[in-house]
């Protein structure tokens, strides 16, 4: 197992947009077992590699108990769209509603690089959008209406972890050190 830390709101990393995956070697697979492995403990229903500190477009789900993955993500979103309640591990403790497409159809590969296509509704969808977002440098409290966004800045200001000390990463076991190519 290999849990890493879940880097917080106000890390610049969180901002950036990841970088494609082009070798898909032992590192990217470990980069999806400590993804898993975090996510699990946290626990998620979603993690990005930007949020252990990695910028690769990587992310892992947990919905529902399928656990999976998917690297080089490309979403196609239905015109249908869903508002409910979602949360980040990189905000802790902080729900909002938040509008999605209902559902979406995602491409990319697995960590072997073999293509897949996945079909996805509800939750799924969800936090197949929400990981992909953070993978575009996007948080789901960008996607807040106004007075909801202002509420979630000062929740999140008044919050005992705004403003700790970011982990640094020491030794990444990815060829990018923790910052893409």
């Amino acid at each position: 197992m290999a849990v890493q830390p879940i880097r917080l709101f106000g890390d610049p990393v969180l901002r950036q947009r990841a970088v494609e995956v082009d070798d898909f070697d032992k590192e990217v697979r470990q980069l999806v077992t400590d993804l898993t492995d975090t996510m699990l403990a946290a626990p998620g229903a979603g993690l990005a590699a930007p949020q252990i500190g990695v910028g690769l477009r990587v992310f892992t789900w947990n919905v529902h108990g399928e656990v999976g993955h998917l690297v080089n993500p490309s979403l196609e979103l239905s015109d249908e769209t869903q508002d409910g309640a979602e949360g980040c591990l990189s905000l802790p403790e902080l729900t909002y509603d938040c509008l999605r497409a209902l559902s979406v159809i995602a491409t990319g590969f697995d960590m072997h690089g073999e293509p897949q296509r996945i079909e996805a509704s509800d939750l799924l969808a969800r936090a197949m959008q929400h990981e992909t977002d953070h993978l575009d440098g996007i948080l789901f409290i960008d996607k807040l209406d106004t007075a909801a966004r202002k509420a979630a800045m000062k929740e999140i200001r008044e919050s005992e972890w705004f403003g700790l000390e970011k982990p640094t990463v020491k030794v990444s076991p990815h060829a990018t050190h923790g910052f893409g190519r």
